[in-house]
């Protein structure tokens, strides 16, 4: 087993993290904050906008299972990344697209598919996924770990 590390943001953590854990190959997925100023935030600081953090999923997987390459397609399924800022009723940077790579090729890898969407024509507007270098994730607060599979209901709106 070969275990790396991808890390995205697509709007509400919730949706995000149940969509990656269904993946085989997938070994674990952990909501949580990225690309903020606040150490170690709480969800009432990220929510109120102020920290700079988007709401981010840590997914850990085998990439002898599942590839990066079939995550970002994944990724970009479940989302609108042509919008700054929003998905669905949820709006604010918090909210934003974004993909923290963890290494060279999976930028690298982030950036190509970005310029195959946009060469697709598959949305109408270019894509504004914010792309840069993984910061340090930090966890969110327990209640929101599965939160699906604790309480119920299906995806948040992406």
């Amino acid at each position: 087993m070969s275990q790396q590390t991808a890390s995205f943001a697509a709007g509400c953590f919730w949706g995000v993290e149940a969509r990656f854990r269904e993946v085989p190959g997938v070994i674990d997925a952990i909501s949580g904050y990225m690309g903020g100023r606040t150490a170690d935030p709480t969800y009432k600081q990220v929510c109120g906008g102020d920290t700079g953090h988007a709401e981010a999923v840590q997914v850990t997987f085998d990439d002898e299972k599942v590839s990066y390459a079939e995550l970002l397609d994944l990724f970009f399924d479940m989302h609108n990344p042509t919008t700054l800022n929003r998905q669905g009723p949820d709006f604010g940077s918090q909210y934003r697209s974004a993909v923290f790579w963890h290494d060279e090729a999976q930028r690298d890898a982030v950036l190509g598919k970005i310029s195959e969407i946009n060469a697709s024509g598959r949305w109408p507007d270019p894509v504004v996924t914010e792309v840069s270098e993984a910061p340090e994730f930090w966890c969110a607060e327990e209640y929101h770990q599965r939160y699906f599979e604790k309480n119920g209901g299906g995806y948040c709106h992406v």
